[in-house]
């Protein structure tokens, strides 16, 4: 559930629009600063933080446009258009060789296989199902905002959008490290460190 920590700021964002997109915005941007800060000053590298930064990026630039134009036509996008900087940011970190899981799986894998084949192609793959879900969320939500379909199921779109991927990330990376063992011949007990 670790990986809940990097959507705080999704989450808040979701929360505190009701009372208004700019109050939103504002709050993901807060929230998405913090997280950071609090993740330097406990030591972590800022490297592979491309979810993080693009978080940041996002509610920033949400943020100006929001206060700047609090009546705009852009605020019944407002899912559409947060699932689909995600789901950007997850391509995006795929193709610059960073996927966004690898800042998250480093803080549960202990450092020695952060730079593991496997380790890596876990994360691609853990990031290119999240990429995937993000992009079919945010076309969903595109077409549940466009055709002013129930908010129920905008909503119902939304958990589905996180809840799937979040039941592969908790069932993949076993079923990786148990073929990995399958096909190389690793013993069980020498393979504890293959972590995601």
């Amino acid at each position: 559930m670790n990986y809940l920590r990097s959507f705080i700021p999704w989450l808040v964002y979701a929360g505190v629009s009701s009372a208004g997109w700019q109050w939103g915005a504002l709050a993901g941007l807060a929230i998405a600063v913090v997280l950071l800060v609090a993740d330097r000053a406990a030591g972590l590298s800022l490297d592979y933080r491309l979810l993080e930064y693009g978080t940041i990026l996002f509610f920033a630039a949400l943020s100006v446009v929001a206060f700047a134009r609090p009546d705009s036509g852009l605020q019944a996008y407002g899912n559409a258009l947060s699932t689909g900087w995600l789901a950007l940011i997850a391509w995006v970190s795929i193709a610059v060789r960073r996927p966004f899981t690898m800042a998250i799986a480093r803080r549960m894998a202990p450092p020695e296989v952060w730079h593991t084949p496997l380790f890596r192609r876990i994360n691609v793959v853990l990031t290119a199902a999240w990429a995937l879900s993000f992009t079919l969320t945010a076309v969903a939500q595109t077409l549940a905002s466009a055709y002013s379909w129930n908010v129920i199921v905008s909503i119902v779109i939304q958990i589905a959008g996180f809840a799937l991927p979040i039941r592969f990330t908790a069932a993949y990376p076993e079923r990786a490290r148990a073929r990995f063992m399958d096909t190389s011949g690793v013993r069980n007990d020498a393979q504890g460190g293959l972590a995601s």
